[in-house]
Formats: C-alpha cells, sequence, structure tokens
C-alpha cells in the first residue's frame, strides 16, 4: 500500500501546488510618482504634494483594496501631469489606477469622472463625453460632472448643449471651474467683454499661487491679448510669475508679449526657460516661428522636427491604445504646414474632421490647410461652419479674410484682414505675413 501512497501525495501536492498558482490573487501595480526638478521642486507645494503621495502610496502598500486611495493617488497623478506637462507618464499612470478602481467598482462616479476628465485631456473627445453622460446618471446633483459635459460638447462642437451644461454647473456650483467655463462659451459666441468678465470672475474666486488659479489668470491675460490689449495682458502675466515663479504659461505669455515688441531673441529666452519645466508641444510650435522671425532658419526647422515627434510619437500611441495616447492630428496638421508637407497636412487635418465634424476649431484647420494647397472654393465650406458661432478670433478673421479675398470678395475679405491685423497681428506670424502680403498687393 505504501508504494503507491507517496504517488498519491506527489499528485495531491502537485495539485495543490498548481491550484494555488492559477488562483493566487495576482499583485496590484500601484505606479510610483517621478520627482519634481528644478523650478517645480522648489517651494511648500511639491514637499505637500509628495508627502500626500507618498501616504497613498504606503496605505496601498498595507492595503491594495483600498480604492479611496486609488483613487485619491489617480487624481494626485492628474494634477501631476497638469503642473510638470509629463502627461504621457503621469496620464498613463493615472488611467492605470482608474481601470483598477472602476473594475472593483464599476459604478464609482467619482473614478467615471476622473476617467473622463482624463479621456478629454487625451482628446478622446467622444470617449470623455460617453463617460460623463454615464456619470451624471448616477449622480445629476454634481457640478463637476455638469463642467466635464461642457467640456466634452464644446470639443465635439455641440455649444448649444455646452451652453446648458455650463449653466447648471453655474447653479450647482459657482466657483473658478463653473466661471472659466462661461467665459470660454461666450468667446466661441463671440462675446469678448462678457469673456473677461467671467475669467476675471474666476481669477477672484480661486486661491492665489495655486496652479489652477494662475493657469486661469494667464488665460485672461490671454483674453486681453486676443482682444488687442497687450499692456493688460502681460500685466496678468507678470502677477502670476510673480506669485508662481517659474509658471511656464506665464512665461509663455511674457514670450509673445517680447514677440509683439519684435523682441524676438527676449522671446526665445522665455520660451526656453518655459520648456525647461514644462513639456508642451505649443511652446515648440511657437519657437519654430520665433526663429524664423529672428533670423535662425536652422533652429526653426530643427524645432519643427521636433514638434512634428512629439505629436507622431503621441498620435501613434493614441491610436494604438483606445484608453490613453494623445489624438494630436489638428496639431500634426498645423506642424505639418511648417514643414511645407501639404499632403500630411491635409491627412491630419482630415483624420480630426471625421472625429468632430461639427467643431468650429477643426474646421478652421480644414479651411486653413486647403487654402494652403489652393483649394479655396473648398476651403470657404468649411471656414462657414468655423464661423458659426460668431467668434472674433482674430486669428480665425484673418483666415477668413484671406480665403474671400482668394475667391474675388475683395471688399469683405480686406475688411477682416484689416480688423484682424489691427487687433492682434503677431498672434500667429504666418496669417500675419499672409495678410499683409495680400493687403500690400491692393
Amino acid at each position: 500500500m505504501k508504494k503507491y501512497l507517496y504517488p498519491i501525495l506527489l499528485v495531491v501536492f502537485g495539485g495543490l501546488a498548481a491550484a494555488i498558482f492559477f488562483f493566487k490573487k495576482p499583485a496590484v501595480r500601484t505606479p510610483e510618482f517621478i520627482e519634481r526638478q528644478g523650478s517645480l521642486a522648489a517651494g511648500k507645494e511639491w514637499l505637500n504634494t509628495k508627502a500626500a503621495i507618498e501616504g497613498l502610496l504606503a496605505k496601498l502598500r498595507t492595503n491594495p483594496d483600498d480604492q479611496k486611495s486609488r483613487l485619491l493617488l489617480a487624481q494626485a497623478y492628474m494634477q501631476e501631469g497638469r503642473v510638470t506637462g509629463n502627461h504621457p507618464y503621469y496620464d498613463g499612470a493615472a488611467m492605470d489606477l482608474l481601470e483598477q478602481v472602476l473594475k472593483a467598482e464599476p459604478e464609482n462616479f467619482e473614478a467615471l469622472c476622473c476617467k473622463s476628465s482624463l479621456c478629454l485631456t487625451q482628446h478622446h473627445f467622444a470617449q470623455g463625453l460617453g463617460l460623463a453622460e454615464q456619470a451624471v446618471k448616477l449622480n445629476p446633483n454634481s457640478g463637476f460632472v455638469y463642467g466635464l459635459l461642457t467640456d466634452a460638447n464644446v470639443e465635439m462642437g455641440h455649444y448649444d448643449e455646452a451652453v446648458k451644461m455650463a449653466d447648471k454647473m453655474n447653479a450647482l456650483r459657482p466657483d473658478l471651474s463653473a466661471y472659466a467655463r462661461v467665459s470660454y462659451l461666450r468667446e466661441i459666441y463671440g462675446d469678448m467683454p462678457g469673456a473677461i468678465q467671467a475669467m476675471d470672475m474666476a481669477v477672484k474666486a480661486g486661491y492665489t499661487g495655486l496652479e489652477q488659479t494662475e493657469w486661469t489668470r494667464v488665460a485672461l491675460g490671454h483674453l486681453y491679448e486676443v482682444n488687442g490689449d497687450t499692456s493688460k495682458a502681460r500685466l496678468y502675466y507678470q502677477m502670476a510669475l510673480y506669485v508662481r515663479p517659474g509658471y511656464a504659461y506665464a512665461l509663455a505669455g511674457l514670450g509673445r508679449m517680447a514677440a509683439a515688441r519684435k523682441d524676438y531673441t527676449r522671446a526665445i529666452k522665455l520660451y526656453q526657460e518655459a520648456r525647461i519645466t514644462v513639456k508642451d508641444y505649443a511652446f515648440a510650435d511657437e519657437m519654430t516661428d520665433l526663429y524664423r522671425l529672428n533670423g535662425q532658419p536652422d533652429e526653426a526647422k530643427k524645432m519643427a522636427e521636433e514638434s512634428i515627434d512629439m505629436l507622431s510619437e503621441a498620435a501613434k500611441e493614441a491610436d494604438s491604445n483606445e484608453q490613453i495616447g494623445h489624438y494630436a492630428d489638428r496639431e500634426l496638421a498645423y506642424a505639418y504646414l511648417k514643414t511645407n508637407e501639404l499632403d500630411k497636412a491635409l491627412e491630419h487635418a482630415k483624420i480630426e474632421h471625421a472625429r468632430r465634424p461639427d467643431n468650429i476649431d477643426v474646421n478652421e484647420t480644414m479651411a486653413w490647410v486647403l487654402y494652403r494647397r489652393g483649394q479655396y472654393a473648398e476651403a470657404q465650406k468649411y471656414m462657414q461652419v468655423a464661423r458659426r458661432t460668431g467668434s472674433k478670433n482674430p486669428v480665425l478673421l484673418c483666415r477668413a479674410g484671406l480665403i474671400l479675398s482668394k475667391l474675388g470678395k475683395t471688399a469683405e475679405g480686406q475688411a477682416l484682414i484689416e480688423n484682424s491685423l489691427k487687433t492682434a497681428p503677431y498672434l500667429n506670424p504666418e496669417v500675419e505675413a499672409e495678410g499683409k502680403k495680400l493687403l500690400a498687393a491692393r
């Protein structure tokens, strides 16, 4: 009997070992944070943020099923992505955490809202809208979710619906975020005084020095800039930089102010400082123009190629992963225009238009790409859609004027160009040069 016992025991032991192996709960991976560098690491804010993140990581090591801590960590990582500009890492880390929360709690309202917000950040606008619509059914009394619905509807070009959602947000929670959204919608509909008023209310509703408040202050400065008031724009950029030293977006704003004075060397220096802390594609894009204006064609070419590389990498990740990765086709369309690769510009403009055919900015992109290709009648079709809300953005108006002029509607086109160049000619050097060239040919 004994000679059969040992093989039986071995089989049983092997079965138990296999069961443990196959049914053992896999370890939950928790992404770590990255130390901030330079001016971003200075001051109490990072010390407090770092301590909070370390505390959440410790809690998750002790209790991997602590979904509340996992959600808070995801929110902290989303904010770190915003502050540092390291969206590729932090957005991916936050999405991993949110997926873990939603796997355990599929109807977690906060997690759905955070995932929606993250999708919007990554330009997955349709997905972000769907998640926000799912979340609002769980909690129709949250101001935050109506903010997400406002943003998503704006990006999808559903502007009337966006206004309704912003109204609901303000009725429930009139704060910095709510006022900022009202401002953006007023700007879209061409009400610049109203947009400035609402953004000023947003700034006053925030805590001085916090990133969200200073982002809003910079946005207020930009509204003055778009409206042609460079002195007030400069003041708000300087204020943001004073209360939040090294703030990249304030530095970029002052860089545009230097460019408006044609001090391109100073403008480039300010953008270089901004890029030390935040790797934002927009900075590389604007530096391409600054190098060209400063008589540095090799540097301009290098910066344009860097912009395309940054955007292409993000777009490639987005195409391969429905959950994360930055859709960047609209930005790529403009980037390829700067390298005079018109076929590639049109390819990416069409991809973005297929995603968001009602968005006015996307239609403006299509119109401008077609204008550059000499397809003026086709460009006008998209420009009509782009102007349907009555936006008074000077760059949009100048592009519209150029298209009309090429179609023989000279008086109407030149009036738009003159108005644009009078308001804020420096906002887009390429459009400014094209506009001046056409007016000079009269």
